[in-house]
């Protein structure tokens, strides 16, 4: 299909409802008006950048960054730090191309390169997300396990609570929920400094880089890199971004929203390496997954660890169980061309609606069933993502260079080349993990 053209405007798409008259521009201008200084005005933009990032820390980042820790011990923290620069990277691209386009990823992939492209983006990310959900759904599952709550009493009840929320809140109030959620995660800190690490072994390791000398450990940095640039984490924070109203005006006080974000999400997975690093690492025990890590606790650090660990655990689920079928409604319905936001309009936003809940549904379903291969499905949607981040960051590069679609705010040739390093980077991890998994099976 041909490619649309592409028309260029300042500020945000318009959804042809009463949502537009809300946003970040006309509290900007009041703010201005009455006088409020920098930190009101980053008040006004605050958000993307924070879930965008925290939410990362999902279940399967807290398991990424567990193994990384118990089976590595302190040599390959260098890898959060380093991914977490790269994630600064990408979404500065991506809020900036939101800002510029006024629209999401999915949806200025449509108008740029035609409505297949659009398709295939929206196909790729809900194939890949499903899993994703499904693994949000199972940290909720067990963080409910640890405190003697069966899965299915705590799965379906932690999906109708944010249905309820998603699609009776308006966008604010869903914002102001998501964060405060959000906060449980920085009990992840008091846990890595509950463990009692070596702390100069921590900042070594972390601030210099130590090849693998196995297979296992290639495969644990290019996990720890997928982990933290999932491309529903990019999809999101750009849509997201769109939706609140961020404008090229307001650039320069988001930035330091996605910065925020960025580094608590590299403080926070860093903490979780460094917890069990110093504890499970030294003891010699191997964990699978995250619930794994709470129960290996207990003898280790004390029951107050373990209780810290669970309830981040329960607050990372919730958090990502929110935003990655967000992160998919807002793909899908940029994919078909409906309007799509967190503003309660039934009329209007019935498609974008009726995605979240439809996911929602089926991840809950899933979860709660007895007997389904829940690892073989979320492994699958690794392997999507994995394929996916290099080509998803590829788009966001050309997008951002585009002058038909980001006008001035077009990328410069210093931060272009520093995106194609970074990107040849990512290529080159995921490469590598391909070529573990190659060389595993065979």
């Amino acid at each position: 299909m041909a490619p649309m053209k592409v028309q260029h405007r300042k500020g945000a798409a318009l959804h042809g409802v009463a949502h537009h008259r809300r946003g970040v521009g006309a509290r900007f201008a009041r703010l201005r008006a009455a006088g409020a200084g920098g930190f009101v005005a980053f008040l006004a933009v605050l958000g993307p950048g924070l879930l965008a990032g925290l939410s990362d820390d999902d279940p399967a980042g807290i398991t990424t960054y567990s193994v990384l820790g118990a089976s590595h011990g302190y040599t390959l923290l260098w890898i959060i730090p380093a991914s977490t620069i790269l994630l600064v990277q990408f979404h500065l691209m991506a809020v900036r191309i939101g800002a510029a386009s006024g629209k999401g990823f999915v949806g200025v992939i449509r108008d740029r390169w035609g409505h297949g492209w659009g398709y295939a983006a929206a196909l790729g990310l809900l194939f890949a997300n499903f899993g994703t959900i499904c693994a949000e759904y199972a940290g909720i599952s067990a963080a409910g396990s640890l405190v003697g709550i069966p899965s299915w009493v705590s799965t379906p009840i932690a999906a109708v609570l944010i249905s309820l929320v998603v699609v009776l809140g308006s966008f604010h109030r869903v914002e102001r929920v998501l964060l405060v959620i959000s906060a449980t995660l920085a009990l992840y800190i008091v846990d890595g400094i509950l463990a009692g690490p070596d702390w100069q072994q921590v900042w070594h390791h972390s601030l210099v880089p130590h090849l693998p000398t196995s297979p296992l450990g290639w495969i644990a940095i290019a996990a720890a890199l997928g982990t933290t640039l999932a491309p529903w984490g990019l999809a999101f924070i750009q849509s997201y971004a769109v939706d609140k109203k961020i404008t090229v005006a307001s650039l320069h006080w988001e930035r330091v929203d996605v910065v925020i974000g960025s580094l608590l999400t590299g403080i926070i997975g860093l903490a979780i390496a460094v917890a069990c690093a110093a504890t499970l690492n030294r003891a010699g025990i191997a964990i699978q997954e995250a619930s794994d890590v709470a129960a290996a606790l207990r003898p280790l650090a004390g029951c107050f660890a373990t209780l810290l660990f669970g309830v981040g655990l329960l607050g990372a689920s919730l958090l990502a169980a929110a935003i990655v079928p967000l992160a998919t409604a807002y793909s899908i319905a940029e994919g078909i061309g409906s309007p799509a936001s967190l503003d309660l309009d039934s009329r209007h936003f019935q498609y974008f609606y009726a995605a979240f809940v439809g996911l929602t549904v089926a991840a809950a379903s899933v979860v709660s069933l007895p007997g389904t291969p829940l690892i073989p499905l979320i492994y699958a949607s690794q392997v999507v993502n994995a394929v996916m981040l290099p080509l998803h960051v590829v788009a966001l590069q050309l997008l951002a260079r585009d002058p038909a679609i980001m006008g001035d705010a077009r990328s410069t040739p210093t931060s272009q080349f520093a995106a194609w390093v970074s990107i040849a980077l990512v290529t080159a991890c995921v490469g590598a993990l391909a070529w573990s998994w190659i060389g595993a099976r065979g």
